[in-house]
């Protein structure tokens, strides 16, 4: 039987922007690992820095996700990756274990 590869899940949790303007200034993301048993996530915020081209109403979720990942780039999002995947493997290997004997 093979393991699932894991998969990556980005989605954004909320938005915030100024009412007179409709700019968002803050992007609130999570983003999952999954394989076939186990799972781990992250949630964070970034600032939107420099003009938005696109309407508040027009946006879509890839557009957010993509503003998250350029600002955090590619050093960080190995980061987020690498420790997701600890939390799998401390999942399934777990070192440390809480209960009462009795």
């Amino acid at each position: 039987m093979t393991k699932a590869k894991p998969h990556v899940q980005w989605h954004i949790a909320n938005l915030e922007r100024e009412v007179a303007t409709g700019k968002v200034t803050t992007v609130h993301y999570t983003v999952d690992l999954q394989d076939d048993t186990y799972s781990a996530g992250a949630y964070g915020s970034i600032g939107v820095d420099g003009d938005v081209t696109v309407a508040f109403k027009d946006l879509q979720e890839s557009h957010c996700i993509q503003w998250v990942k350029d600002q955090l780039g590619e050093e960080k999002l190995q980061e987020i990756g690498k420790a997701l995947a600890e939390q799998i493997e401390s999942q399934r290997a777990p070192k440390v274990a809480a209960g009462l004997p009795w």
